[in-house]
């Protein structure tokens, strides 16, 4: 492209002028390269399929596609990708490259490619989800009956264990990966054909570009198709959530980092530039701060498309860099969460001195009394003056006294009030669904790896539907050679 000419869209008249530099995208549309030639190569088979432009002229520009695709990103020059690329295409065949863009508007062209990336963003983001599932599960299957202390508003409150800690992050893991899903499914849809946003009165066929693309169906309205976002706005939503559940991660083993509790493997800790005795757990830090960037971009996305008048405003162009910096930002964090996971050693003897802490074991015994006989609110009212005398049998069997006017033993019997006060045996006597006790916790963990093995299916299917619709066009395009 001559720089006096300017591109294909502005040409002579929109070529010059201190904004160009303000309209133009190009340095953050490297991403959407290799969507927008696969967008152009659907469009123009089905331009030939339909009869809309001839063989001859299709099979020149298709052509000329796979030079640009050669001579790659950095030779071209543009407003955008794909001004840049109808450009280059227009270069090498002269005005027949001008059949490129029948029946299309770059509307409905940058939202199906911005689409077509994503959709791979979101496969991506799924399986770094699953990398991490697996590796609390696997943990939390090693240490089922590794008693811990377990906090609420960071006070120690009751033991657990930390295969109880661990599969409760898995579990939340599980509702992320579904979000995600779900985002992938709606940005599945092609919007290709809706053209500026009133449709085109070509005989174009819609359903046919969206099957050569891998969508798997498409946006009926065309003034819906090309100007909504609300597909970024799910899919930054399903990774600023993601990236809250790798922050409350990243933040518990910072924590017990420093309680002594784990330590961070090597490969996911540092040192400092001037006390070497320290070992900072600094990659979780960053998957911490990664939380900061993913909200941002979706109240970014979220500040741009309000208030917008309908179908196609240049705002949009400044909403898609806000998932981009998000994918950016959460799917490493999640595999450095993996990683660092695979990798910690749990202090399975400093845990348990530390588990029944604070008098974590009171609950327990409130529930035993409660168990016998005792009205809940007063076994509590014992509890909480056992914790102040003593938090042992002889400050329970006091206080018993004097909150009941009995004696404990009418109630209870000894051994049972010490074991309620062992910590270990705490723990294992809260066997509910989803409790904290060894087979509970086991059972949770077979259901986790079923639903990780379902989910690996779903991502397998989608991932390999992408790849055929790719194949296919790839055949359909070598059939004009």
């Amino acid at each position: 492209m001559s720089e006096e000419g300017g591109d294909v869209v502005r040409r002579e008249r929109f070529s010059g002028g201190p904004a160009r530099g303000f309209l133009s995208s190009m340095d953050a549309d490297e991403r959407l390269f290799a969507a927008d030639l696969a967008v152009d190569r659907a469009h123009v088979v089905m331009l030939a399929e339909q009869g809309i432009i001839d063989d001859e002229s299709a099979s020149t520009i298709l052509d000329a596609l796979a030079d640009v695709e050669q001579t790659g990103y950095d030779a071209l020059d543009g407003e955008d990708i794909h001004a840049a690329i109808e450009t280059a295409v227009i270069e090498r065949t002269g005005k027949e490259g001008g059949r490129m863009h029948t029946a299309r508007s770059r509307n409905d062209e940058v939202a199906t490619c911005i689409r077509y990336r994503l959709r791979e963003e979101l496969l991506d983001a799924i399986e770094a989800t699953l990398v991490l599932r697996e590796a609390l599960v696997e943990e939390a299957s090693a240490h089922s009956e590794t008693t811990m202390p377990g906090y609420t508003h960071r006070q120690p409150a009751q033991p657990i264990t930390v295969g109880h800690f661990l599969s409760s992050y898995a579990q939340a893991l599980g509702r992320d990966t579904e979000r995600l899903r779900a985002a992938y499914d709606r940005t599945n849809r092609s919007p290709l054909g809706a053209a500026a946003f009133a449709g085109t009165p070509f005989d174009v066929d819609r359903e046919r570009t969206a099957e050569l693309l891998g969508f798997d169906a498409v946006l009926e309205n065309s003034m819906d198709a090309v100007s909504t976002r609300d597909f970024l706005v799910e899919a930054a939503s399903a990774l600023a959530t993601l990236s809250v559940t790798l922050s409350g991660l990243a933040t518990d083993l910072v924590e017990f980092a420093a309680d002594g509790y784990v330590e961070i493997d090597d490969d996911y800790a540092s040192t400092s530039s001037i006390m070497p005795q320290k070992k900072n757990p600094d990659t979780l830090e960053l998957v911490r701060a990664s939380a900061g960037t993913a909200s941002a971009g979706l109240n970014g996305l979220l500040t741009t498309l309000k208030g917008l008048p309908r179908a196609y405003n240049r705002d949009l162009q400044e909403a898609t860099p806000h998932i981009w910096n998000a994918v950016d930002a959460v799917v490493p964090a999640t595999e450095v969460a993996a990683g660092a996971v695979a990798t910690a050693s749990w202090n399975e003897s400093e845990l348990a001195s530390a588990a029944g802490d604070g008098f974590a074991t009171a609950t327990g015994v409130a529930d035993l009394l409660a168990m016998h006989g005792v009205p809940f609110r007063s076994a509590h009212e014992i509890l909480a003056q056992a914790a102040e005398e003593g938090a042992d049998y002889a400050a329970v069997r006091a206080a018993a006294e004097d909150v009941l006017d009995d004696a404990l033993s009418a109630y209870v019997e000894r051994e049972a009030v010490e074991a309620a006060l062992d910590p270990a045996a705490s723990v294992a006597s809260r066997d509910s669904v989803g409790g904290p006790a060894p087979g509970a916790v086991a059972a949770v963990l077979d259901e986790m790896e079923d639903g990780i093995e379902d989910d690996r299916e779903q991502l397998a299917e989608r991932r390999e539907a992408l790849v055929a619709a790719e194949r296919a066009l790839e055949a359909e395009v070598g059939e004009f050679a």
